[in-house]
């Protein structure tokens, strides 16, 4: 294992590098540039990176390698999610091959935007998986996760850090071994890749049955936690949960229920955190997603 200090962004990169992705494409847009600009400046040599025209382009593009069973990701701000909106609502229903992810750093504040939209809301009316690390180590972490489950459930997910994960510091430890991804190539197979109505009507009940078993599985994900005990818990996510540690401290007395994944809500943990609590405090980054 390599330790490096290093930007959020920069966690997001490597985690995506080290997990075998074989092409990059995005628009730059703060607090998202970076990604895109460590994966290039950080390239073995076989991964194909793009600045697009803007992000439907972007978008499209990876689409495109995605059904060839490429591992994809595409990089932009919470304001580019708007612009790729289009293709992304069809992409859900039509699917991927390779594992696709989708980075939207979101900018409470904000610091450098022109709105401060909670991607988590997008998610939820797209029927798309999201991530929501809480700091640069756990992004690392997280978006090598966020590859297996996509190429799992033939989804492309949502990763959405914040902007004080986008630029915060942290050491990380990198893996030894860099992931080699190989993809077979397009398969023609007009009843997955051309999305008509009766098709959209099929995915749809599956897409709602994958969000009910992913729900339960991500009750035991490894980065949505319970600790503490109680009759007072805080429910939190993202770099919020930093902010939560910072105040309590290692206080046993509260209840603190993390939550790494809004969309699909792991309801079993949910239930277990709210047992026998008198008053829970949510505290999350922007809107009360986690509240409703």
């Amino acid at each position: 294992m390599k330790q490096e200090l290093i930007i959020g962004n920069a966690a997001i990169a490597y985690g995506a590098i080290d997990a075998g992705v074989n092409l990059v494409a995005g628009y730059p847009g703060t607090p998202s540039t970076e990604v895109l600009e460590t994966v290039a400046k950080n390239n073995p040599g076989d991964i194909y990176v793009e600045w697009s025209v803007n992000e439907k382009a972007a978008l499209e593009v990876a689409a495109g390698a995605a059904y060839t069973g490429a591992r994809v990701m595409v990089t932009m701000k919470q304001v580019g999610l708007n612009v790729a909106s289009d293709p992304l609502m069809s992409l859900n229903y039509v699917g991927v091959k390779g594992g696709m992810v989708i980075v939207v750093a979101d900018d409470p504040g904000p610091i450098s935007s022109q709105t401060e939209q909670d991607t988590r809301y997008f998610a939820q009316f797209g029927k798309f998986i999201v991530f929501d690390p809480s700091s640069p180590k756990e992004a690392y972490e997280m978006i090598q996760d966020a590859f297996h489950y996509s190429e799992t459930y033939h989804e492309p997910v949502i990763f959405r850090p914040t902007t004080r994960v986008c630029h915060g510091y942290q050491t990380i430890e990198r893996k030894s071994n860099r992931e080699i991804h190989k993809y077979e190539g397009f398969i023609k197979d007009t009843s997955k890749w051309v999305i008509f109505p009766r098709l959209s009507y099929r995915r749809h009940g599956e897409i709602e049955d994958m969000l009910v078993e992913l729900s339960k599985e991500f009750s035991s994900y490894r980065f949505n936690t319970l600790t503490g005990k109680g009759t007072r818990g805080i429910a939190t996510s993202g770099v919020s949960y930093e902010y939560v540690r910072e105040i309590i401290g290692d206080r046993e007395d509260i209840k603190v229920l993390k939550i790494a994944t809004a969309n699909p809500f792991p309801e079993q943990l949910a239930l277990e955190f709210l047992d026998g609590l008198d008053e829970v405090l949510a505290v999350e980054e922007l809107d009360p997603v986690l509240e409703k």
